[in-house]
Order: structure tokens, then C-alpha cells, then sequence
């Protein structure tokens, strides 16, 4: 491992022309929509992706070859001592949400509820910086080209701002080849304004007044390696007692190991071997994947999610108000000591979340259009199956030969509303609720499907030569059917949130842009960190382009006004 020097600070390459417009041509990139995340194709490509990812990681797991590379530890300390850091993850999703959450993170100074928080000299992305999978392409549309737009180049007033990042579950999904290629240090050593330091997808770095940062690369939450091992016991060499240690890592395993207690065990592991033998203290554990601002305290450390830089907003009003961190159920024998923490600061509030879950009625359809025409194909088979069955007629060969059996189409509808209600994010503890919650879900299409039945058997349409019946049944039945079915998938997803089941699906298929955040600390020159989570409620949705702007400036401004405030008040760590 070489010594900590800061890294060089590598010739600025000249600025790129600002655009006259939102034109992709101009801007290099192309703004993206909000991914529709209950889209059929991007479900089955997303879901072979992870699936791929989980049987085939150990095979695409490129952290073994980083040991080649240099293990650096390099350190960020502002010029009067101090530290502003900010966090943002989740990012890479829609451009207006991604590029509110940038546009703010640029400005020079925020004054946010009687607080002046001067710009970050250091940003740390907590994984997800893209979506719904990892490509070259990808980043540059949702993530290097927003945060360019944001600040094209450095500064004038000070040194470029380090950029650190830690991937996520999304950045795996390509084997981490293009997060490597854009976050690890290469020919260009930046990302707009922002210069790009780290030697590997993980890091340890220097902070004031032995305050020190370990961004840790869990592999969707795998394992550490070997080599990411030594890295930080080398690293830790460095600490102190009187150290104290933040580590940001992919997922708030804290919360998830409520119903999966093995999920914080490799964060156990490392704080137990690498940190807790040089008496160093762990003060805060930082993290993203979940959408959402979310901050618990205990005796000995905060545990800090802030998912909020741009994807679709998960809800808050089913957080634990206490956790045991570790839990005591895990199976892990020689695990740390449980301590209890509790649920301190939450952004949107608990009752801004549940009304934001009423919202899945008129956004389902709007956001999932390809949903929506989905279950008007499937709902139009199962009709004309029933019909086939309570109106049999003397038919053709032809329309017999293309007909499905309706026991066949009732099998299929209750196995995907069964499917449906068990996601991988239920874990290998299927809950008798999911059983039950999607048994009545198929049941209720199959209902469903026999009142439209009823009434399309009231019109003459079946009586019509085959294949008009197929044909009207696609262009009038398909569309009713399809918008009906999605509002009783929208009750469904209601519902079932109440018991916990298809959470993450309620707010998936909404993709709520607004509700954003991030987290900026300040680390003084005392050893005090406080923290300021930033929330914006509502974000910008119209951009105008500032064409004879400073090179530093913004090449996107805002048309209407960009509102934050705190999320909580200011927390502070010692």
C-alpha cells in the first residue's frame, strides 16, 4: 500500500462549449425519463440481469484483479482544517430528479432553515449510480452527464472537489466494468468538476481530526475479498484510539437484518477484525439502495440512510421505530455485542409516506403503460376462455386450434399473482401473508375476468364469425379490461402494503420523482461532525439552458423555483 499523499491534482482538459439547449446533441448526453419500473420487458431483462448477477458473480467478480492495482489511501482535509462532505445515492435514475439533487449539491452555499453550508470539497456517491443496469452508456446519460451538466468544470475559488464512489447492487449488474472505467482513477481523473482519486471500487480515506472513511464494496452484499481485506487492515494500521471511523456501505443491512439477521453480518465481521483491534471507534455507518431518508442512534454510533438522489421515493411509515443491531438471532457465533437504536429522523414523515401510497391509483397506469396493456392482453385471453366455456359454439378448426384452455389461463393467473406477491426482496422467509395475499389477488382477476365475461356474452360481438370476436375483443375489451385490472392491482398493492407485502412494488410502480435528498457533514477542525440532511420536496421539472454562463457555471438552470430544508435538525457526532 503506498502512503497517503493526496494524489496530484491533474491538468483541468479544456472546457467543453456550453449548450444553447436541452438538445442531446448540445449536451452530450441524453436526459432520460424516470425508469417504468413495472414495465414487462424491463422486468424480465432486470430480473434475468439479477439473476445472472447472483449464480454467475463469484465468475464476473473482477475485485480479486483490482489487487493489481495501487492501494492507495489518500486523504481529503479542507484549507482551514475542516471538511464539507456531502453524500447522495440512488441517483442515476430520471434526469429532473437526478439533476435537482446535482444542481443543488453544485451551488456555491445553501441557506437551509438559518444554516449556511458552504459546497462540499468532497462528494461520496453510496452506490446505484445508475439504473435499471450498469452500462457505458447508462452513466453517461444518467449519472456523468447530469453531475457534468451540474459543474462542467472546477471551481474557480478553491481546488477541484474529490468525487469517491461505492457500487451497488445496479452497478454490478455489468460485473462492475463500466463503474470501474468511470469512478476508478484513468486517463481522465474526472468527472466534470469533480476529480476522481480512488484506485479501486473500494477506499480508505484520510478525513480531518482523525476522522477517517472506509467505503467498503460488499459485491450485492456477498462478501468481502481477500484482497479488500488486507487493503483496510493495512489502512486501519493507521488508527488510533482516538480514531473515529465512518464506513459507507451499499445497503442499510441494519434495517434489513429485522427480517434477514445474516444480512449485517459482513459489516460485523469487518468492524469486529478490521477497526474494533486498533480501539478505533465506528461513529457512523452511511448508506443508500433504500429510497429515503432514514437516521437511527444508539450508544455508540449513528446508522444513516439517505437513498433520496433520484430514484423512485420508498416509503418510510414501515421503519421499525427500534432495532438490535446486530440482531441476536443471527447465527453468527462470535458476532458483536447487540445494541438497541432508535428511529431518530425519517424523511418524508410517516404520514407524507402513507399518503404518497394512495398515489398508485391514477400513477400505475400513467407510469406503466406497458403494465397496464399486459394485463389487458392476459385478461383478454382469460375472457375468451370463459366464453369459449359458457358459450360453446360448432367453430373452426382454426379458432379451436388458436384457443387456450381455460384451465390453463386460471393456472397462470393464480401462479403470477402468487409470484407476484413473493418478490426476491421477501428473502427465503416466504410469511404465510404473501401466500395468502396473492392467492386472493389471482382470485380477485379471475373474478375479474368472469363479470367481464358476463358482460361482453350481453353484446353481440361473440356472436360474430371468427376472427372478429378475437379481433373486437383486442380493440375494445383489451383496453377497458387492462385499465380495470390495473386499478385492481392498484388495490392489491394498497392493501397488501399494509402487512408489509410488495412495498417496494406500491412505490416501484408510482415512481414518485419528488422527495428527494442528501446528506452534507461538516467535519471541524475541533474532531466535531455534524450532520445537515437537505430535503427537497418538490423538484424541477423545467430547465433552461444558460448558454453564456462562466465555464464553471451550470450549463441548466432552473425555470421555477427550487425549494429544501432539513429533513431533521442537525445531528452531531463527537
Amino acid at each position: 500500500m503506498t502512503d497517503h499523499q493526496a494524489p496530484p491534482i491533474p491538468a483541468q482538459p479544456a472546457a467543453p462549449p456550453r449548450p444553447g439547449s436541452l438538445d442531446p446533441r448540445e449536451l452530450g448526453f441524453t436526459p432520460q425519463r424516470p425508469v417504468p419500473w413495472l414495465a414487462p420487458l424491463l422486468l424480465i431483462s432486470t430480473g434475468l440481469r439479477t439473476l445472472l448477477a447472483l449464480l454467475f458473480g463469484a465468475y464476473l467478480d473482477k475485485r480479486e484483479l483490482q489487487n493489481s492495482l495501487p492501494g492507495t489511501v489518500t486523504r481529503q482535509v479542507g484549507p482551514d482544517g475542516d471538511l464539507w462532505l456531502d453524500f447522495v445515492a440512488d441517483l442515476g435514475d430520471g434526469f429532473n430528479a437526478t439533476y435537482s439533487v446535482a444542481y443543488l449539491l453544485t451551488r456555491p452555499e445553501l441557506e437551509v432553515d438559518g444554516h449556511r453550508l458552504p459546497r462540499g470539497q468532497m462528494l461520496l456517491m453510496g452506490g446505484d449510480q445508475v439504473y435499471p443496469t450498469a452500462s457505458g452508456e447508462a452513466y453517461e446519460n444518467r449519472c456523468k452527464g447530469p453531475y457534468q451538466a451540474a459543474m462542467p468544470q472546477p471551481p474557480a475559488d478553491g481546488p477541484p472537489p474529490a468525487l469517491y464512489a461505492v457500487p451497488g447492487n445496479h452497478d454490478w449488474y455489468d460485473g462492475l466494468t463500466a463503474f470501474l472505467r468511470l469512478f476508478v482513477r484513468s486517463r481522465d481523473d474526472n468527472v466534470g468538476g469533480w476529480r476522481t482519486p480512488q484506485s479501486r471500487s473500494y477506499f480508505a480515506v484520510e478525513l480531518p481530526s482523525d476522522w477517517w472513511l472506509f467505503g467498503l464494496d460488499g459485491q450485492s452484499g456477498v462478501y468481502l475479498d481477500d484482497p479488500q481485506l488486507r487493503y483496510f487492515e493495512e489502512a486501519a494500521q493507521r488508527l488510533t484510539a482516538e480514531s473515529r471511523v465512518i464506513i459507507a456501505v451499499p445497503e442499510p443491512s441494519w434495517v434489513k437484518a429485522v427480517d434477514k439477521p445474516h444480512e449485517y453480518d459482513t459489516i460485523d465481521y469487518f468492524i469486529r477484525t478490521v477497526i474494533a483491534p486498533t480501539g478505533a471507534r465506528v461513529r457512523l455507518l452511511l448508506s443508500g439502495d433504500l429510497h429515503h431518508y432514514a437516521r437511527y442512534t444508539g450508544p455508540d454510533r449513528d446508522l444513516v440512510t439517505c437513498g433520496g438522489g433520484g430514484a423512485y421515493l420508498y416509503p418510510t411509515h414501515k421503519l421499525p421505530g427500534r432495532i438490535e443491531v446486530p440482531p441476536k438471532d443471527t447465527l453468527v457465533r462470535r458476532a458483536s455485542t447487540s445494541q438497541s437504536y432508535e428511529l431518530a429522523g425519517r424523511y418524508p414523515d410517516a404520514a407524507r409516506s402513507r399518503r404518497y401510497g394512495w398515489g398508485i391509483f391514477g400513477r400505475l397506469p400513467l407510469r406503466n403503460p406497458g403494465f397496464a396493456t399486459l394485463l389487458g392482453g392476459l385478461h383478454t385471453l382469460l375472457m375468451l376462455a370463459m366464453v369459449g366455456v359458457a358459450a360453446p359454439r360448432s367453430e373452426a378448426t382454426a379458432q379451436r386450434l388458436f384457443s387456450i384452455p381455460l384451465a390453463i389461463m386460471l393456472i397462470v393467473t393464480l401462479a403470477g399473482a402468487v409470484f407476484f406477491a413473493q418478490p426476491p426482496s421477501a428473502g427465503r422467509k416466504r410469511h404465510a401473508r404473501h401466500w395468502i395475499l396473492g392467492l386472493c389477488h389471482g382470485f380477485a382477476h379471475i373474478g375479474l375476468a368472469a363479470a367481464g365475461s358476463w358482460i361482453w356474452l350481453q353484446f353481440f360481438f361473440h356472436a360474430w364469425p371468427w376472427p372478429l370476436p378475437v379481433v373486437a375483443a383486442a380493440v375494445v375489451y383489451g383496453p377497458i379490461a387492462g385499465l380495470v385490472a390495473t386499478q385492481l392491482t392498484a388495490l392489491y398493492l394498497l392493501v397488501a402494503g399494509l402487512f408489509g407485502v410488495n412495498l417496494n412494488e406500491l412505490f416501484a410502480g408510482q415512481g414518485i420523482e419528488d422527495a428527494k435528498c442528501f446528506l452534507r457533514l461538516h467535519i471541524a477542525a475541533d474532531g466535531t461532525l455534524t450532520g445537515y440532511p437537505v430535503a427537497v420536496d418538490r423538484i424541477c421539472r423545467r430547465w433552461q439552458a444558460e448558454p453564456d454562463g462562466h465555464p464553471t457555471d451550470a450549463w441548466l438552470t432552473p425555470k421555477q423555483p427550487l425549494a429544501y430544508r432539513l429533513a431533521e435538525a442537525p445531528f452531531t457526532l463527537r
